[in-house]
Formats: structure tokens, sequence, C-alpha cells
């Protein structure tokens, strides 16, 4: 074949991939202020994708960390859909900031719960990824006292207590999630359980596993630091062995692709439609 003759490449992009609506309500929130020329401040980044916050910089908005808010006074302060602890909003607060809550609807009730069960004296248990940004924000809700595990290994090195009140990290995968509840069923404990986890993402596996059985390939897209989108793209690689993950448009591959194949293009929530767009225009254009 004739080496720039077209490869007449069909992209597909999965129609249930992209943001959340909660990552949606963040953006749309940073946007309102942003278009009106007024600067915002993220504590940390307002979405796991590297592309989306480079956009978003370029409009005036500006990351920083927890540690820095003390340095800030009158400005407008965002708050990402991962959620913050009590002591996050404290410090806004201080030095006279505006603050903008866009933490996601489900993760607000979930603070409330975890909040409210600790202040009725439960024992707390999260499943979730220690050190995560919503994880933080839940712990917080207990005044650091929540116990956080992330797989059975972590949950079964730990004492059971007579009665405990289960939580879970939204994004978590919630056959893990009942196995932790009947693991400590087992083991005598009176469990109230609280099946948290969001169905916008978790129940992505199922459709996730049709949309890529039905293309030659798969290109996910996703940034490097989304747990969300590894998840996702570690599915659709089981489902077809032709998968291949990347962040950019620009590391989409001639190479990679033979001709007349069917391409599926998928993302994480934290991957913006533009982007997903822009790989499937580079798919076809080769």
């Amino acid at each position: 074949m004739v080496k720039d003759e077209k490869l007449q490449l069909k992209a597909e992009i999965d129609r249930r991939s992209g943001f959340c609506f909660g990552v949606v309500k963040a953006v749309e929130k940073a946007e309102a202020l942003l278009d009106k020329g007024e600067r915002v401040y993220s504590v940390g980044q307002i979405v796991h994708n590297d592309e989306e916050v480079k956009r978003l910089r370029g409009k005036g908005l500006i990351t920083i960390r927890h540690e820095e808010i003390h340095n800030l006074q009158g400005k407008n302060i965002l708050f990402r859909a991962h959620g913050e602890p009590p002591e996050t909003y404290k410090r806004v607060k201080r030095h006279n900031n505006v603050l903008m809550d866009a933490t996601c609807p489900i993760v607000l009730k979930l603070q409330r719960d975890v909040r409210k069960a600790w202040q009725e004296g439960r024992e707390i248990f999260i499943f979730g990824k220690p050190g995560h940004p919503e994880v933080k924000g839940l712990v917080g809700q207990t005044d650091g006292q929540a116990r956080v595990f992330q797989n059975m290994g972590e949950l079964q090195d730990m004492n059971i207590p007579y009665s405990l009140t289960l939580f879970s990290q939204t994004t978590m995968n919630p056959d893990t999630y009942q196995q932790a509840a009947e693991y400590l069923k087992s083991h005598g404990a009176r469990v109230d359980i609280r099946d948290t986890i969001c169905r916008q993402v978790s129940g992505r596996e199922e459709e996730l596993r049709d949309f890529s059985r039905h293309h030659d390939r798969i290109v996910f897209v996703a940034g490097r630091h989304s747990s969300n989108g590894r998840m996702l793209y570690e599915i659709c690689r089981h489902h077809n062995s032709r998968c291949h993950f990347v962040s950019t448009a620009r590391e989409v591959q001639r190479a990679w692709f033979t001709p007349a194949e069917h391409v599926g293009i998928s993302g994480a929530t934290s991957t913006p439609q533009w982007l997903l767009e822009a790989v499937a225009q580079k798919i076809e254009a080769f």
C-alpha cells in the first residue's frame, strides 16, 4: 500500500464516556467566572486531565495546593467535585475568600451521611483509596478517625469491632464492596451497609464490555493520573486486546491501525468531550 494512502478508518465515540455530571458542574462553575475575565483558584486539579486543566489555565484558572490557601484574600476559590474536609472550608473563610463549592452532589450527601453516623457514635469503615481527595474529605467528617481500606487484604489486617457502618468512595468496585460487607458480617460484626458507589461510574463496566467487543480496536482517552481512567481502560483491554491508552490526540499513532478498521473511542469520567472528538478526527484523517 502507498505510504500516504488513506486507511479509511471509521471512529465511533462511546456515548457514555466523558465528564460525569459532577465534573460538568465544576467546570461550568469555573468557566462562568473565567469568561467574565475573573480569576479562579482551584484547590487541586479541577479534573484529573492535564489537557482540560491546560485549556482552563489559558482562561485564567489557577491550581493551588491546600497550604497556599492562607496566602489568598478576597479571591474566588473553587472546591472541585471530589469534595473537601471541614478544615478546608474554615481555611477559605478566614480571609474573606469567595467559596465556589463544586463538590459533586453525590459526594456531598455521602459526606453528610458519614458525619451523621460519626456523630451518632458509630465506628466508620470506608472502602476507598487512602490519600485520594474524596476519601480525605470523608475522613475529615470523622475527625480523622474513620478506617480506610482499598482491598480485601487491608481489611483482613484490621481489628473488626462489634458494630460499624460501612461506606465507600463513590468510584470503587461494587463487587469488592459487597465482598467486604460479607467478610465483616462473617466475622461477627453488625454492619450497617451504606452502598455509596456512584452507578454512573461503576455501571459502565457492562456497557464498556459490549462497546469494546463490537469494535476492531479501542483507543481509550484519559489523564495519566486518573484512577477512574485506568480502571475503565483495563476493562476495555480485558475484552479487546487491541486497546491503546492515550492522554492526547498527539499520542495516537497511524502504525496502530490497519485499513478499514472500525475504531471505538472511549474515556474516563474526567475526559472532556472535545478531547474525544479530537482523537476521533485524527484517526479518521489517517
